[in-house]
């Protein structure tokens, strides 16, 4: 059983739950139609329960969501529910961010601001699934509030997706991205070849420039020590991949594992390859 605090819209309310006198905020629908403040009210079926003590990068969630139109809400809502429908469980609490953003994005959209982001293609191609996922935000938007918006904007809604389900901030994931641009980069200078990122050598070294970090953030190791053997065999992909760790470091303020480096020049040596 609920106290209703604020009615934010038809659909969305603010309410104090009676066994523990928190905040939450209850989205469904027809949950705010006719309600009044202090009226008790059980959450309707179908109704979504979110905690407003969640802390966020950019503020509590009951600061956010005082200044925030409701409907930013529910839309976020509505993407999270397709992406729990593609990836089963995922962390709700990104709720509040994620609102917070897409009504960001809307503002700068109907001020003709809309950012570039020149990570786009690569959040595309490393959290591909995240990434296709994150498309149903387009007809949500055109349908609600008549806003268009680009690969862009779609490339960070993944990212907010990606954290939902990996419990991995976005400022991290956009880092991971980075790192594994600069990778490829390095290796394009060395080679003077673009590489092609369709190809499988380029999608596992991606995803292993990803884990490899997740792996930094968490502590965890590997047993197997190649670097002498890789160091010896191929210097030339050894010596990018003690750059890219290097400045994998740097982004994440963590130490590496220093047998990580043998295992990345592998597959920049894969890579090499290719191009060759």
């Amino acid at each position: 059983m609920f106290r209703v605090k604020k009615v934010l819209n038809n659909n969305t309310v603010i309410a104090i739950g009676d066994s523990d006198n928190r905040e939450y905020l209850l989205i469904g629908k027809g949950a705010g139609f006719g309600k009044k403040v202090s009226q008790r009210m059980e959450a309707p079926d179908g109704c979504a329960i979110y905690s407003m003590y969640e802390h966020t990068e950019r503020g509590n969630a009951m600061e956010l969501v005082k200044g925030m139109d409701p409907v930013f809400l529910e839309i976020a809502e509505q993407v999270l529910k397709e992406a729990e429908r593609v990836f089963g469980k995922i962390d709700w609490s990104i709720l509040f961010p994620m609102a917070d953003h897409i009504a960001f994005a809307v503002k700068r959209i109907r001020s003709s601001e809309q950012i570039s982001n020149p990570l786009t293609g690569d959040i595309r191609a490393l959290f591909h699934m995240e990434y296709d996922t994150a498309e149903c935000i387009r007809p949500i938007l055109a349908e609600r509030l008549g806003v268009e918006i680009d690969e862009h904007e779609v490339g960070y809604i993944a990212l907010h997706i990606h954290s939902a389900i990996e419990n991995e901030n976005v400022a991290l994931s956009m880092q991971i991205a980075g790192t594994v641009r600069e990778c490829i980069q390095l290796v394009e200078e060395k080679t003077g070849k673009e590489i092609d990122v369709r190809s499988l050598s380029y999608n596992r070294l991606m995803n292993h420039v990803r884990y490899m970090a997740a792996r930094a953030v968490k502590g965890e190791t590997i047993k197997i020590d190649m670097n002498d053997y890789i160091a010896e065999q191929f210097p030339d992909a050894f010596r990018l991949a003690s750059v890219v760790c290097g400045h994998l470091e740097k982004y994440l303020k963590k130490k590496m594992d220093e047998v990580e480096t043998g295992y990345l020049a592998m597959h920049i040596q894969r890579v090499l390859a290719e191009l060759e």
